[in-house]
């Protein structure tokens, strides 16, 4: 009885060593050997996603933000009301223009019966022909301040319009910037709005790096799946800045998302970009034989006597070539290709 709870103490302790433990009926797991081959190169830099379309909507009339029907995160429609400004000004103005509007249509009624009725007196030779002139300027003059009020009239409707801040769009409300009781005048921020979709990945990219970069051949965006892992996409559209910031020394690029590769995104998510150059030989290993518990990263190289686990140092991640191995593997060596099967106790690898 004695042997066999020793026996079971050894087989923990190597367990707990990371030397496997050889059983009949093992679990058999691929391998892939680990050698150099030929992948893309380039530069990796962090980026921003953000929406193609945002807009800051500002007062255009002055005056107390009476209401502010919204907050950060509602959904908004196109035309739905935001917040609404005093208008008691503008509505003044609204009924000066109506009174105007009323005395130069009396005026130009005025205007019309008195230019008729000299026209058909000069026809009758009672009155001269300057009199009917004055009686025409005089109509002219009329028609035109009829125009000129009911100008006014409009510009008073729209600066009404005014006290109601609408959306341009449908989409998000991204951020307030005012509340009710604040004095808005016109260019004041109200609200932010951004439209879900279309999105963009922005890259400031140092200048000394610009010429490389618009001589990269291919520009990627590393996205984020559902299930965990990643994937570099091609953006739709891409465009650079013609000039540097003077400040940060950077020059901005815009890679445009498919709404499908879009479709799961949120603005202001960091994303990874890579502008691809030339190929150079690394070694790599498939994404899926690196397993990752905490801040240890590792897989598990076959040997003679089963699977050992090794720390390993990761480099760029090369997408469907695999995860750059920058330090603890060597070319030759086979790693599984299941980490998962790998650990568990008796496990071997199977045949090349």
């Amino acid at each position: 009885m004695k042997s066999i709870h020793t026996i079971a103490f050894v087989v923990s302790l190597a367990v707990l060593a990371g030397a496997p433990v050889l059983a009949k009926g093992g679990v058999t797991v691929p391998t892939v050997q680990i050698g150099a081959r030929a992948v893309s190169t380039g530069y990796e830099i962090d980026g921003v996603i953000e929406p193609v379309k945002q807009s800051v909507v500002s007062a255009q009339a002055s005056g107390r933000v009476v209401k502010l029907l919204v907050k950060m995160g509602d959904r908004v429609k196109a035309g739905q009301l935001l917040a609404t400004i005093d208008d008691q000004e503008s509505s003044v103005g609204v009924q000066r223009s109506a009174a105007q509007v009323t005395q130069s249509e009396a005026e130009l009624r005025n205007a019309q019966v008195n230019y008729e009725r000299t026209r058909n007196l000069q026809s009758q030779g009672f009155v001269s022909q300057a009199a009917l002139d004055v009686a025409e300027t005089q109509y002219k003059a009329a028609q035109a301040g009829r125009a000129q009020a009911a100008a006014g009239a409009r510009q008073s409707a729209l600066s009404q319009g005014y006290t109601r801040v609408t959306a341009p769009y449908d989409g998000w409300v991204l951020q307030t910037h005012a509340e009710a009781g604040d004095l808005a005048v016109p260019g004041k921020p109200i609200v932010t709005v951004y439209a879900p979709l279309p999105l963009r990945a922005v890259v400031q990219v140092p200048a000394s790096l610009a010429d490389s970069t618009r001589a990269a051949k291919e520009v990627l965006v590393q996205l984020s799946e559902a299930n965990g892992e990643s994937k570099w996409v091609a953006p739709v559209k891409r465009s650079a800045m013609p000039a540097a910031d003077p400040v940060s020394q950077t020059v901005v690029w815009r890679l445009d998302l498919s709404p499908q590769a879009a479709q799961n995104l949120l603005p202001g998510q960091q994303v990874r970009v890579r502008f691809v150059g030339g190929q150079a030989n690394r070694t790599v290993v498939p994404a899926a034989a690196v397993l990752r518990r905490g801040e240890l990263t590792a897989v598990y190289v076959a040997t003679e006597r089963g699977f050992v686990l090794r720390a390993v140092r990761l480099g760029a991640d090369h997408g469907a070539d695999g995860v750059e191995i920058v330090a603890g593997l060597a070319a030759g060596e086979r790693v599984a290709l299941d980490p998962v099967k790998a650990g568990l106790a008796g496990a071997v690898a199977a045949q090349p």
